[in-house]
């Protein structure tokens, strides 16, 4: 379908992939709309583009005119303009990290000098022209004077940066302690040092607090300058806790997170002991972003076997809240380092490194000076290369660019060291005195040079041991138009997911490979190197890294339009009053009560290993033994706690309570003052219990730490404290084996909990023995006036949710046939079922009348008086298939309530067991008052 077309459609586009398209047509559109109309050429007087520049309302820009504001009025007033046109404003963006793009170095108690830091991130999203980008950040400087933060606040501004001020000791402990003493190996599978575990260890906690207490800064600078609208995207490892203290302050906030560096596998984080907390506080943001899919997919593995959420193809989802997890490869400014190509600059730095290594193939490496970086592989690699190709030895060099990066840190001055030597080594093994076939350089070039640099070479070498992205193979890739040099790439870098289909995929651990993988690049035949090169170039020159920023804001403004849909599923919360007035006025109260996550003690594993044997131990929350004693001592309450467990466990926990209970889905009935008895219907029939039984026991023995209960009624195979993979999939080959075998004519139903697997016949729900348990209550117990009020409250699977809509007053009809039934015809002197008419009226006194009564007689009248007699008549015909006819149950005196589980047919929602506590000690309170 055209893009055309979608302005004719629907106003509401209902799929995920018709909103993005749409808006990403809108993008290109407004993207358009900045190049000049009359076709003008912004080249300089030698025809070419100057570096560093971007196209902003048809003016080249660069990134210091960017940050300083030039641009932003000329956004603006076209923005005004498109509002004038019927175009939507354009939208602020809030972009939060640890260091913002800017240096500052202080002149003086109120003058400041602040220095440009160009890097991916920033070329990535000042290119951006959809949005008004503002920056919160540390400045890199400790300002502990009021007078210094103003003035640093204020030079900032022009940039169009806002500060975050942390002082000497949190930046101690925050950034140099947690970040990149704990988090920072970790992720990238280094672990601790093992010298220093002992120290970190006891040091663990003060860095965690200090982190946490600097992610909350953070936080306090976003809430300040927020406006409702904005889009706020927080950065990297250093801000896991950023995005729950911006949703605590303001749920409707729209806040993204993306790392910037691998996550690691679910084995791996589980080591940290704060591994929890950071997993629970970035599940807080709407999106989670990652480099790759491997990337995401270790988080949602992680979430899932760690904090024991369910891990769906979206994301990660936390009783119906999800989070959309998924992979944005980031990019660069491709069409920077193209147009670089062609300045004069440039052109006479290519001129001279192509005179310097004349009749010479040249390799290139560009790293930071880091245990991750793999440059003692790489050159090991490269001297077994030469001992095995001799007649390479002076027909090739290695260009090492080694930057220089945290050299006060013992591991880092040893690398340093032993990268030293295995060069110093190499040189004297294979140098001439002319030539040496490795020249090292301990530090950066600047733009310009890099890029000539990357013209010439024939080979790049990127053996990153572990790597987030990894740009310098995209660079070099942009910078190889002419030369079509090929890429050797380590597959443990994120690059390799992006372009493994042109670069030469390697283990950089495994020196031989890596030698060979040389030997294969130098030899490469042209035209294989250009298809490689074709295929890298156009990944590189598509994917850009403004592509990739407004594909995750426009991907982080979908999902939260998504999760306001899913919103509307969800049950609001109530307060509490309404639920007592309504209770405080009725004269004949039904309190039905689930047990299992309603009435037991919440188990807070607090992402400890789930203590399975303290769990399996259902327990009654201890708050609430107190006011369910004093709900089931008032004459005028009825509690039925209706569970699917089974009777002795019931029997253990509510013995001591006047109230009825209902196990097996209600297939088992008794007031705590009598016998069990069954309400089964005559026709159930159970013989295939023992076949599906033996499936059972067979599943428990091959799946550890899965257990089944077997019921009268119902068997249950749980596997929730199995792996949860493993689990999952022997879920999948019981089913299979159950459909083809022992159910396959047997009139059963399979129900699929979370992590659990249920077998009971057909129409064995809560809903459909709730009439059965009222006819059985109302047949044994004095009751004197119609039910006016229910309260029902359970953490109900969606199969057996049928026992909200049971006494849902306002259901409308389910078909055409069958009418609202104001004053139903009485059978045998009852009221038909509602499940029969489904009325939406209330189930009022008058359709309860007897049909024998006195037209002139007033039997509603709540027990009192003349309805008395009445009332006695009735219960006397009624019987325990027809307990739904004592209901006098108006809409604002019932209310329906789903413990924890979001998406619900229950009226409104109470997230744990010890909400139902609260509220039912309410209730019980107002008895006295």
């Amino acid at each position: 379908m055209s893009f055309e077309n979608y302005n004719h459609s629907s106003a509401v586009l209902r799929t995920r992939l018709d909103r993005l398209l749409r808006e990403r047509e809108v993008r290109r559109s407004n993207r358009s709309l900045y190049v000049n109309e009359e076709g003008k050429d912004y080249r300089g007087d030698n025809g070419t583009v100057e570096d560093g520049q971007n196209l902003v309302g048809g003016e080249w820009l660069d990134v210091e005119q960017l940050l300083d504001g030039i641009a932003l009025p000329k956004v603006l007033t076209d923005s005004r303009q498109y509002m004038q046109n019927g175009r939507p404003p354009i939208q602020r963006l809030l972009v939060v990290a640890n260091r913002l793009p800017v240096s500052a170095n202080r002149r003086g108690e109120d003058s400041w000098a602040l220095e440009v830091s160009v890097g991916g991130l920033v070329s990535a999203l000042l290119g951006i022209n959809e949005f008004e980008t503002r920056w919160i950040g540390w400045a890199g400087v400790n300002v502990p004077d009021e007078i210094g933060q103003k003035s640093l606040t204020l030079a900032l501004a022009e940039k169009r940066c806002i500060p975050v001020f942390l002082d000497e000791e949190i930046v101690h402990q925050y950034y140099n302690g947690y970040c990149n003493n704990i988090l920072w190996p970790l992720f990238h599978y280094l672990g601790l040092p093992q010298e220093d575990r002992l120290a970190t260890t006891r040091s663990f906690q003060s860095q965690f607090d200090a982190y946490r207490r600097a992610n909350q800064m953070f936080a306090d600078v976003v809430n300040e300058h927020y406006e409702d609208g904005d889009v706020v995207w927080c950065h990297d490892y250093h801000l896991m806790f950023l995005p729950q203290c911006l949703k605590e302050h303001n749920i409707n906030m729209k806040v993204g997170w993306f790392l910037h560096t691998p996550f690691p596998s679910s084995e791996i984080h589980r080591t940290l002991p704060s591994r929890s907390e950071l997993l629970k506080s970035v599940l807080a943001a709407d999106l989670v972003g990652f480099h790759t899919y491997d990337y995401a997919r270790h988080f949602v593995s992680a979430c899932t076997r760690i904090l024991g959420l369910e891990g769906t193809p979206d994301g990660v989802e936390d009783h119906g809240k999800l989070t959309r997890v998924a992979a944005f490869p980031i990019g660069i400014d491709s069409d920077r380092f193209i147009r670089a190509l062609e300045l004069p600059q440039v052109r006479n730095d290519i001129q001279q490194l192509k005179e310097r290594f004349a009749g010479r193939k040249v390799m290139l490496g560009v790293d930071r000076l880091d245990m991750i970086k793999g440059i003692p592989q790489k050159i090991l690699a490269f001297e077994k290369f030469l001992e095995e190709n001799p007649n390479w030895r002076d027909k090739v060099v290695l260009i090492q660019i080694a930057v220089p990066t945290r050299t006060d840190v013992p591991e880092y001055q040893k690398l340093t060291c032993q990268v030293h030597e295995i060069v110093g080594r190499i040189n004297g093994r294979f140098g001439t005195l002319t030539a040496v076939p490795i020249h090292h350089l301990d530090r950066s070039l600047d733009f310009h040079a890099l890029c000539a640099l990357y013209a010439v070479t024939d080979v790049a070498l990127v053996t990153s041991l572990r790597d987030g992205m990894n740009l310098v193979s995209y660079e070099y890739v942009a910078c190889q138009a002419s030369k079509k040099g090929v890429l050797i790439l380590s597959e443990f870098a994120g690059a390799a997911q992006s372009l493994g289909a042109g670069a030469i995929l390697v283990n950089p651990w495994n020196i031989t490979e890596v030698a060979a993988s040389i030997g294969y690049a130098l030899n490469m035949p042209a035209d294989e190197r250009e298809k490689r090169h074709h295929h890298n170039f156009m990944h590189v020159t598509t994917h850009t890294s403004q592509e990739w920023a407004e594909t995750f804001v426009s991907e982080l403004n979908d999902t939260v339009v998504e999760a306001q849909l899913r919103t509307k599923q969800i049950p609001p919360p109530i307060q509490s009053i309404k639920v007592l007035e309504s209770f405080s006025q009725s004269n004949n109260r039904l309190l039905i009560l689930g047990f299992n996550a309603t009435l037991t003690e919440t188990v807070d594993a607090n992402g400890r290993r789930i203590d399975q044997f303290t769990e399996m131990q259902l327990k009654l929350h201890p708050d609430l033994k107190d006011p369910l004693k004093k709900l089931c001592d008032d004459p005028r309450t009825t509690i039925v706690v209706l569970s699917g467990s089974d009777r002795s466990l019931l029997d253990e926990n509510f013995g001591e309570f006047n109230m009825w209970l209902a196990a097996e889905h209600g297939m088992f009935l008794r007031s705590t003052q009598g016998e069990w008895m069954t309400t089964m219907p005559e026709n159930l029939h159970m013989d295939w219990v023992d076949s599906v039984k033996h499936v059972f026991e067979y599943f428990t023995e091959r799946t550890p730490r899965s257990h089944f209960e077997l019921r009268e009624t119902s068997l249950v195979w749980n596997y929730k404290y199995a792996d949860v993979e493993f689990g999952r999939l022997q879920s999948k080959d019981m089913l299979q084996h159950l459909w083809t075998g022992p159910i396959s004519n047997a009139s059963v139903e399979v129900v699929q909990g979370g992590r659990s697997v249920e077998v009971r016949a057909v129409g064995v729900t809560k809903g459909a023995a709730i009439d059965r348990i009222l006819g059985e209550i109302v047949h044994h117990k004095d009751v004197n006036s119609p039910i006016d009020y229910v309260l029902c409250i359970g953490h109900f699977l969606p199969k057996d949710e049928d026992i909200y809509t049971f006494f849902e007053p306002e259901l409308p009809a389910p078909s055409p046939s069958i009418s609202r039934v104001n004053s139903p015809s009485p059978v045998n002197g009852l009221v038909p079922h509602p499940s029969a008419n489904k009325g939406g009226s209330n189930i009022s006194c008058s359709s309860l009348k007897h049909p024998f009564s006195a037209p002139d007689k007033k039997p509603c009248s709540n027990g009192n008086g003349n309805g008395t007699g009445w009332w006695s008549a009735l219960r006397e015909k009624i019987t325990v298939h027809e307990g739904s006819s004592v209901l006098d149950l108006k809409s604002e005196n019932y209310f329906s309530f789903t413990v924890g589980r979001k998406r619900s047919s229950a009226r409104y929602l109470l997230n744990s067991s010890a909400d139902v506590a609260s509220l039912l000690d309410e209730l019980a309170e107002s008895l006295q008052s």
